[in-house]
């Protein structure tokens, strides 16, 4: 699955979830390295949300405000092959951290290629965003901005 969106400012919190020890181990075990603590946020609209949808659809997770065509849609998708990776949350001194899916996946700029993971948070204010985690920071490793175009390929 391909999934093409553009990227976009996030509300700057994801930095106080990421770094946490926690996730970080789990990442580690995912992807074989640490990971920026970061997310890089996409929009997606067409057939790329629709696909997004059925990858939140095989994560349990809540499609929110989508139409129920949109969710019919996205039901079609074939993601069978898919694996989708378990980030198990936590209590840190009576604060709970929530659980997450990851489905690893490519990111792609420019003919240049990382290794990333798309993440999608069991609590979320978005439908139509997607976030993505890699070792790197994306922003900075491909000098990209608000606006630009990038493809995400899932493994």
């Amino acid at each position: 699955m391909r999934i093409t969106g553009v990227v976009s400012s996030g509300l700057g919190r994801a930095h106080v979830f990421m770094a946490q020890k926690h996730y970080q181990d789990q990442f580690q075990s995912l992807m074989g390295t640490s990971v920026w603590p970061g997310t890089l946020n996409l929009t997606v609209a067409g057939d790329d949300l629709r696909d997004y949808i059925a990858l939140r659809l095989k994560s349990g997770i809540d499609t929110l405000d989508a139409s129920s065509e949109l969710i019919s849609q996205a039901n079609e998708v074939a993601i069978d092959d898919l694996e989708a990776n378990r980030i198990r949350g936590f209590l840190r001194d009576g604060i709970s951290f929530g659980g997450a899916t990851a489905f690893k996946a490519t990111f792609n700029f420019n003919d240049k290629m990382v290794d990333c993971a798309v993440l999608i948070p069991d609590l979320t204010r978005h439908y139509d965003v997607v976030e993505i985690i890699s070792a790197k920071f994306l922003r900075e490793h491909f000098s990209i901005s608000d606006g630009d175009e990038v493809v995400i390929e899932l493994l």
